[in-house]
This record gives structure tokens, C-alpha cells and sequence, in this order.
């Protein structure tokens, strides 16, 4: 299988641990969440960071997932994620159960 991009690799945020704007914007929560960790073939959450709070969505840090949800639907990662994982692709509501599960 062909290595497909995390969220901050294909963004390229600079918010990945060590990354270039980690120090000034904060490390994500994508890159650190175990919770995803390997959900559509992604390290931590980076295949799945829509449903993440704290992720930049159109250029800024937002809140939770209700609060930006909107605007990854119409991510330019989110649809790439989508086209790649074809029908592997987990439904959000499902993302949010198997965090859910986790009582985090």
C-alpha cells in the first residue's frame, strides 16, 4: 500500500510534534491522539483529524467538533481522505463513537 499523507504532512501546518510552528501555535491534538491511531492508515489522528478539537481548520485553531465541522466537510485533506479510502472510509459518527468508547 502506496503511504498516504497525515493531515499535517499534506496541510503542512508545521503543528506536528517538532514541527516548525508547534513552539509559536501549539503541537495539534491530531498528531498526538492515539485514540485514531491508525484509523485509514494515518499515525494518531492524522487521517481523521475532522473529528478533533483544537485542529486548524481555513487557517486557524478551532474549537469542537460542532464548532468545525462545517468547514472539514469542505476540506480540501477531508476529500482527499475520502477519494483514498474509497469504500474504507469511516463514517464520522463512527469516528466519534470509537472516541467516545474510550470515555475520553
Amino acid at each position: 500500500m502506496e503511504k498516504r499523507s497525515n493531515c499535517w504532512e499534506f496541510k503542512k501546518c508545521g503543528r506536528e510534534p517538532g514541527g516548525d510552528k508547534a513552539h509559536e501555535m501549539g503541537i495539534c491534538p491530531a498528531s498526538m491522539s492515539l485514540l485514531l491511531d491508525g484509523v485509514h492508515n494515518g499515525k494518531n489522528a492524522g487521517r481523521a483529524c475532522w473529528v478533533v478539537a483544537g485542529t486548524m481548520c481555513s487557517g486557524e485553531v478551532k474549537g469542537s467538533f460542532a464548532q468545525k465541522y462545517k468547514d472539514c466537510a469542505l476540506c480540501d485533506f477531508y476529500k482527499a481522505v475520502k477519494d483514498e479510502e474509497g469504500e474504507g472510509f469511516l463514517l464520522t459518527i463512527d469516528l466519534l463513537r470509537m472516541i467516545a468508547e474510550t470515555g475520553q
